[in-house]
């Protein structure tokens, strides 16, 4: 959340949608969305389809990086993920969903669509 706060900084009450998983229903991290002015979003328990999209980012990182090697430390680990998002996933991956577009262009030209509005 702090990483993915000060990376992106979001409007006061933007909205933070995340599985049910016990890393974002506890307490603390509640906390930490409040803290930071965030509205915290869940999706439906058992359902799979209000996450489409980050299951699909999850597999396509699984199979993309994390399958293809093993690290010897947890922050070598975290380096490589970072590095794989901020590196390549956002700046480069073409996606079908978003006119065969990588996320990073995609989020510009909406970006500039909503200001010239």
């Amino acid at each position: 959340l702090e990483m993915a706060r000060w990376r992106r900084r979001p409007a006061p009450r933007a909205i933070v949608h995340s599985d049910r998983g016990s890393q974002y229903t506890s307490w603390i991290f509640g906390h930490r969305l409040r803290s930071a002015g965030l509205l915290g979003s869940m999706g439906r328990v058992a359902s799979s389809v209000d996450n489409t999209m980050m299951e699909s980012f999850w597999s396509t990182m699984q199979r993309e990086l994390l399958d293809r090697r093993q690290w010897s430390t947890r922050a070598e680990l975290g380096s490589a993920i970072f590095e794989w998002i901020e590196g390549f996933y956002n700046p480069h991956r073409r996606h079908s969903g978003i006119g065969y577009r990588s996320p990073a262009e995609f989020e510009a030209l909406h970006t500039a669509a909503l200001t010239a509005a």
